[in-house]
């Protein structure tokens, strides 16, 4: 069944005024030790450069994200949780992405809802950034091994945002994320991506080395999916993606 997604708000450009439905965003947000921290530039605006720019807030989180799927050169993430940064750049990274994400959120709750939101307007942003696209390939995989752990991550952009994920950890915590938020993490960029993603650890004792091989395989999957194809006509036998 087909994911249906609420409106989005777009963020207005870095260091400049809000346009567009998007609320007035400093082009510099602080961090969870009061840091000031700036967006990262992009190159909006670019022929043939696919972007997107959002902004999301609730009475639980503020969530600004900036993403290029043909950079990769740039990753500048904040959310206030140590681990989900370096996850996050990890998967941008080998996805070869430009990413800026910066988040404030109730960490003073839980990690719970910025781990989500973060999903939630990431997975937007990349649905966005598609929706102007060429043909892609639409289907990606990788196999990542991170020493004696090894990840199998599969998706397509079916339209359909659903996650099959059934790996239980033996740490409650890395760092300052709790384990059972990369789940949620994963969920809901899954679903307002509008992709199935499967993952599948195939391998693995230590909890860290089997995160870091689940976002590095995330990332890679993502970048052959997206990867722009010759291919003429729809990558569909329907002749839609829903």
């Amino acid at each position: 069944m087909a994911t249906e997604l609420p409106p989005q708000r777009r963020a207005p450009p870095v260091g400049g005024p809000a346009t567009g439905r998007g609320p007035n965003l400093p082009a510099r947000m602080r961090d969870a030790h009061g840091r000031s921290v700036k967006l990262v530039s992009m190159s909006q605006g670019a022929k043939g450069v696919r972007f997107a720019e959002l902004f999301r807030e609730s009475n639980e989180t503020r969530v600004s994200v900036v993403l290029d799927l043909d950079g990769g050169t740039k990753q500048d993430i904040t959310t206030g949780i140590g681990f989900l940064d370096h996850m996050l750049t990890l998967m941008a990274f080998h996805g070869c992405l430009d990413a800026g994400i910066k988040a404030e959120g109730d960490l003073h709750v839980d990690d719970h809802h910025t781990a989500e939101d973060v999903g939630i307007v990431l997975g937007r942003a990349l649905r966005e950034a598609l929706a102007e696209s060429e043909p892609i390939e639409r289907f990606g995989d990788a196999a990542v091994p991170m020493d004696e752990a090894l990840v199998l991550a599969a998706l397509d952009f079916s339209g359909r945002g659903m996650l099959f994920f059934d790996h239980q950890f033996r740490r409650e915590k890395l760092g300052e994320l709790s384990t059972e938020c990369i789940r949620e993490f994963l969920r809901a960029f899954a679903a307002h991506a509008g992709m199935t993603l499967h993952v599948r650890v195939l391998a693995g004792a230590n909890d860290h080395h089997i995160a870091e091989a689940i976002f590095k395989a995330v990332g890679l999957a993502l970048h052959r999916a997206t990867r722009r194809t010759d291919r003429p006509g729809s990558t569909s036998t329907k002749g839609t993606i829903d």
